[in-house]
């Protein structure tokens, strides 16, 4: 009688209140809300800074120069941190240790990605990056075997990196020495290695169409870094009413997604079940095998393909991109590559992967670009799938877990000069000397997929360009290292002049 009389009082307070004392009400409660489970949290969590309520920590973090905020919140609270955004749950682990406790000794404790809505409202729970579970598995490891079939480590791949390389040099030679910025170039080769292999052909460097979907792919990346994508991810129901860069990137993403299905239904109307020419090829005949796993569907394949596609540009051609920078800055670096090049290849053939063993220090470069570079500064995100303890800390289930790879490649501990381009960072008497703290293609059973394709092509593409180019700054002008804040981190937009070699 007593919780009647309650309820009926309660609910005529509520229809006579004005709106301004019930918005302030609902105000209240959600904070008492959050405050109650602030309480109720595991008293050992990792430290971090406080935040407010609802939205935690968002307005404390700079998503246009994260790669300062995380290191400097590391050094502040130490090598585990705690940070919170809206309902996520964020913990960053800084130093080798730790990196490899989360990501190999706990690796299937991390094993998954996170569920970000921003992701989640392009792919849905498919491709190969961001989704999990058996679906994830049973995707990764037909690609893995496709990607074989189709000549990873193989001869047959590295020819056709070397032709793709032919078709670089002389699009750089046409640029007669002037300067340019050398950033669509680059990518339209390395994104032509990965179309071989999921489209079937390559796309010449005048093609307009493809030059759009590069641009739309680059545009992405810097869409999704800008506040509003993180935003997207904290009221994804409020966010999609209103404008800004995450429907921009939404609506980028729907060209990429009919690209792909235009190629698709291309393959399906002329599939050979005797002559499987590509990754769709093979995929498409995957489909129509009887007893196959659910994951197998053509949905499914749109977003494999683009996920093979965005992996298998972006990261390798912003390298190349660093790369090229570098040498510009660094003239006594790239003097000492060239005269390696000169011994060991010469100016009468290009350089194949078998010359890469006599060649430590241009491998030693690539690998000292890499860790400049920096262009994934936190690695792809992973969530807890159970609690755990972490360097003595509780980590709930759901929490989402970043490696702090910026701060390991800036460790004085593991680098003699780690704010300094300096390619005896990889080399010990002469020779290339692998290292424990570099970790550019993460670790652990969700290390990168196309690792080996990516260090092909690095090595290829990089001493092609330098035999026959000397790379420097336009005249009167001067280059920096100046990043380029986006999903990855780029070098800004910069002009070059390719000074052909005279031998």
């Amino acid at each position: 009688m007593i919780q009647l009389t309650l309820r009926t009082m309660l609910i005529s307070l509520w229809e006579k209140a004005p709106l301004q004392t019930l918005l302030l009400l609902s105000a209240f409660l959600v904070i008492l809300a959050q405050y109650l489970q602030r309480r109720r949290r595991h008293l050992n969590y990792p430290p971090g800074p406080p935040g407010l309520p609802i939205v935690g920590n968002f307005f404390q973090l700079d998503f246009t120069n994260h790669q300062n905020i995380f290191p400097k919140l590391a050094r502040q609270y130490g090598n585990i941190f705690c940070t919170r955004v809206g309902n996520f749950t964020f913990v960053m682990v800084s130093g080798l240790p730790l990196i490899k406790e989360v990501l190999v000794n706990q690796d299937q404790v991390f094993i998954d990605r996170p569920d970000f809505p921003i992701h989640s409202h392009v792919f849905k729970t498919f491709g190969l990056v961001m989704s999990n579970g058996q679906g994830w598995r049973q995707q990764r490891r037909f690609a893995l075997m496709t990607l074989r079939n189709f000549g990873l480590g193989k001869k047959t791949l590295e020819d056709r990196i070397k032709e793709e390389a032919r078709y670089l040099t002389e699009a750089i030679e046409e640029e007669k020495g002037q300067p340019f910025d050398p950033h669509f170039q680059i990518n339209n080769a390395v994104s032509n290695i990965i179309c071989s292999i999921t489209f079937g052909h390559r796309f010449d460097y005048h093609d307009s169409q493809f030059r759009e979907m590069l641009k739309t792919l680059d545009d992405i990346m810097v869409l999704q870094a800008r506040w509003e994508c993180q935003l997207f991810n904290v009221f994804p129901g409020i966010m999609k009413f209103l404008p800004g860069a995450h429907l921009r990137s939404f609506r980028k993403w729907k060209k990429l997604e009919s690209f792909v299905k235009h190629v698709i239904k291309q393959h399906k109307e002329d599939l050979n079940p005797d002559d499987t020419r590509d990754f769709i090829d093979a995929y498409l005949k995957e489909m129509s095998k009887e007893n196959i796993h659910s994951s197998f569907h053509e949905e499914n394949l749109v977003f494999c393909t683009l996920d093979l596609f965005l992996a298998g540009t972006e990261t390798t051609s912003t390298t190349l991109r660093w790369a090229l920078l570098y040498m510009a800055l660094y003239p006594e670096i790239q003097g000492k590559i060239q005269a390696e090049i000169d011994r060991v290849v010469g100016q009468s053939r290009q350089p194949t992967m078998a010359d890469k063993e006599n060649m430590p220090y241009t491998n030693a470069a690539i690998h000292e670009v890499q860790r400049m570079g920096n262009i994934v500064p936190f690695n792809v995100p992973r969530v807890a799938i159970v609690d755990t303890t972490v360097a003595g800390y509780h980590v709930p289930k759901g929490a989402i877990l970043s490696t702090n790879l910026t701060g390991l490649n800036r460790d004085p501990n593991e680098w003699a000069t780690p704010e300094t381009f300096n390619p005896e960072h990889f080399l010990e008497n002469g020779q290339f000397k692998k290292r424990e703290a570099f970790l550019p293609f993460s670790i652990g059973k969700r290390v990168c997929l196309g690792e080996q394709l990516a260090r092909t092509e690095l090595f290829l593409f990089f001493t092609s360009l330098l035999q026959k180019f000397k790379f420097q700054a336009p005249p009167n002008s001067h280059l920096s290292p100046k990043i380029r804040y986006a999903s990855t981190l780029s070098p800004a937009s910069y002009q070059i002049c390719a000074l052909p070699r005279v031998k």
